[in-house]
């Protein structure tokens, strides 16, 4: 054993993590590490063969999968058939009765204030800091900034005058319609203040007030001279700030200088598919920074544009209340932990018989053990809560070892049962099928549940690998199983009582430069039954939030649950070509677009540790991948190659071409290594080949066991 780890009880722990958990991470906590690390290794050596298991169990299911569409290949699919197989097997589970979730001590944020969700990745301190910063985002920045308004200096860094006007109309008109005056506009009003718990807007020497004067709720200032006018709609809130002096105010007779929304109600901090985490020192640095949220300390220092720089967590907005009290909103975004799946290890702690432990075990208990910190002063969650997002989950089985991990760990840190509450990831086919079932292994800790099309669209593929080519990537959202997919998750959800007790989630806008789009699309979200959508920055996740002012979700909820729901039989509906006729050009240009995002995302994975980044796409759109993105990619090529649709050395033909294409979009990056000048030689190009090559062997089709293994190997080398 390396000099780097040390001997604790039964186990072999880094140094790094070591001194983390025994000097930073349980100082000032209840816990000694004497307790901690005792506790750890029986619970590591109880669970981790159980979490084996599981992952065999996924391999058998897969086999018998795969043997199944090689035994009927040629006859159409008999979905009563399919069904009866996929029970038989254990796949598919029996449905039970109806029940309604027990969660308890949840958070405003999570039960009743719908609105954006960020997910930001942990290794990254300062984006970090910014996501739990965007609670609160000028909505005048985010519209001047963004493709929604059209001006002539759209891509200027000058001040465009008209632009900043068009800024201000938006907004009022926008007020206009969900927050009206009784009797005027709030175009040209001359001005605000408070008079008997009622806000007063001027305008040509007339006093109005609010259609719906409840949408007042406070404000800063002298009553007669405000600074701020705090207004609440749907549950979220709008700051109007009065600074006649301010530039943006110079040609507003109301002098309203800025337009505060709140924005990202809750923030998913990742330490999953957008981080690159691949041993002791990455994690710990993960771990660090949740620490430092849940401590409030966290800080970060940089330079831009000649000057320094700090950037530290934001405090709670304090504002007087219509009655004359001092009263507070919370300043920061509601913070959730995303740890990682059931599926990898890591080599931070080495088990007694050898082998690396189960980085989700590892993550439950130090994550958690971070969030003690939290529970004493109540920064984060002011119910007491602990907010745990779980992904790549497959089937009811998982789940409930998910309820038991938790259990151990409020069992060794003296947690009140069910402190650790749960969000579920539906991005599994084993979990959609069977998500009822999921929910009620989870019933007394679930606060989450959410679609994810990349990552479920890949296990679509890989689990139906030998069923026959699959359609093209762009026909994917137009398919039977996707609509029944999307449909079904609200549908069990609504069906087990989330409506304002839990969020019911929507995945991810990836084109953060293309606001405009985003606001014409997402908002099919809300339509959709969710109450919270995941968005790619603050400036988004402001934009986003107009959305929930427009349509009141709970009341969405309660016309979906009188709608037929989605059915089974659609979302097991394969989504293979029926006699694929594709022109060559088409087949290569299919490939083509998959290949260059894969290149993209994998050469910064490999060479710089980059987990989530925009990466420009074929036609120069930056779009934001992960691992998610990539698994669709790979698995994609993999299965068109399986099926004779295209050839290893047309892949292979395309992929060098595409790498002089990422190349060339990277030239300006002074730490890119191009990957052109020796493919052979190339950590990243070599990987980026493997996981489509190799695809068929990768479990579930994930990346992650070639992406780690390939860091790694880099990590090396560069040391």
């Amino acid at each position: 054993m390396s000099s780097n780890y040390r001997s604790v009880n039964n186990l072999k722990v880094s140094e790094k993590l070591l001194s983390f958990v025994n000097n930073d991470l349980l100082k000032d906590t209840e816990i000694s590490p004497k307790e901690f690390w005792l506790g750890l290794d029986k619970a590591l050596h109880e669970l981790a063969p159980m979490n084996r298991e599981l992952i065999k169990t996924r391999e058998n299911l897969q086999k018998q999968i795969d043997d199944w569409h090689k035994n009927n290949k040629g006859n159409q699919i008999k979905i009563e058939d399919y069904k009866k197989f996929l029970k038989k097997i254990g796949y598919l589970k029996d449905e039970g009765d109806d029940f309604k979730i027990e969660t308890t001590k949840i958070d405003d944020e999570i039960s009743n204030i719908a609105g954006p969700q960020l997910v930001v990745p942990i290794m990254n301190a300062r984006y970090t800091l910014n996501a739990a910063n965007a609670r609160w985002v000028s909505l005048y920045d985010s519209l001047y900034g963004t493709n929604i308004i059209e001006s002539d200096e759209g891509g200027s860094e000058r001040y465009d005058p008209l632009r900043g006007q068009e800024v201000i109309k938006f907004v009022r008109e926008f007020f206009d319609k969900y927050i009206p005056i009784d009797g005027t506009s709030w175009k040209n009003i001359a001005g605000l203040k408070i008079i008997d718990k009622d806000l007063i807007v001027l305008k040509d020497d007339y006093e109005y007030k609010l259609k719906d004067r409840k949408k007042f709720i406070g404000h800063r200032g002298d009553a007669n001279k405000p600074s701020t006018i705090i207004l609440k709609n749907n549950n979220l809130h709008f700051e109007i700030i009065i600074n006649p002096k301010a530039f943006s105010a110079a040609h507003d007779i109301a002098g309203i200088s800025d337009v505060i929304a709140e924005s990202a109600i809750s923030t998913i901090c990742d330490n999953e598919d957008s981080v690159a985490a691949v041993d002791a020192e990455d994690k710990v640095n993960c771990y660090k920074n949740w620490l430092g949220l849940m401590r409030g300390d966290l800080k970060v220092q940089f330079d831009k544009n000649g000057k320094k720089l700090e950037r530290k967590l934001n405090p709670d907005r304090s504002y007087i209340s219509k009655d004359g009290k001092g009263l507070k909103l919370h300043g920061r975004s509601l913070l959730l932990i995303r740890n990682v799946g059931h599926l990898m290890t890591n080599p931070s702690i080495i088990l007694k018989d050898g082998n690396e432990v189960p980085e989700g075990i590892m993550d439950a208990f130090i994550t958690t053990a971070a969030a003690l910190h939290d529970l004493k002063k109540r920064r984060n969650s002011k119910q007491g809560s602990i907010y745990i997002v779980k992904p790549k989950m497959h089937g009811p089985e998982e789940t409930a070892f998910t309820d038991l991990i938790f259990s151990k760990v409020e069992k060794l840190l003296n947690l009140e049962k069910y402190t650790c509450k749960i969000g579920i990831m539906d991005e599994e086919r084993r979990t959609s099928a069977n998500l009822k079932e999921c929910i009620r292994t989870l019933k007394n800790r679930v606060f989450f549940i959410n679609t994810g099309f990349l990552d479920r669209t890949g296990d679509e593929m890989h689990t139906s690998m030998e069923a026959g080519p699959m359609i093209k990537k762009g026909d994917m959202k137009m398919s039977k199983w996707i609509s029944a997919y999307e449909n079904n998750n609200v549908d069990i959800g609504l069906k087990c009582g989330f409506s304002g007790k839990a969020q019911i989630g929507k995945g991810m806008w990836a084109m953060p430069d293309k606001m405009r789009e985003m606001m014409e699309d997402k908002i099919n979200h809300l339509k959709a039954g969710a109450n919270c959508a995941w968005v790619p920055s603050p400036t988004a996740a402001s934009l986003h939030a107009l959305h929930y002012h427009q349509i009141n979700i709970f009341d969405e909820q309660k016309k979906i649950l009188n709608r037929e729901p989605a059915k089974l039989n659609d979302l097991l509906t394969i989504p293979v070509a029926d006699r694929p006729n594709w022109s060559v050009d088409e087949i290569n240009s299919e490939i083509s677009n998959s290949a260059q995002t894969l290149l993209g995302y994998v050469v910064r994975w490999i060479d710089q540790g980059v987990g989530c980044s925009k990466v420009p796409d074929i036609n120069n759109v930056g779009l934001m991948e992960d691992r998610a993105t990539l698994r669709i990619s790979s698995q994609h090529i993999t299965n068109w190659i399986h099926h004779g649709i295209t050839t290893k050395i047309q892949v292979m033909e395309i992929m060098k071409q595409m790498a002089k294409v990422v190349d060339e979009q990277n030239k300006f990056d002074k730490n890119y290594t191009k990957m052109s000048d020796d493919y052979d030689r190339s950590i990243a190009f070599k990987t980026a080949c493997d996981l489509i090559f190799e695809g068929r062997k990768q479990p579930s089709g994930y990346t992650e066991p070639l992406l780690h293994s390939n860091r790694l190997k880099k990590k090396i080398n560069q040391n």
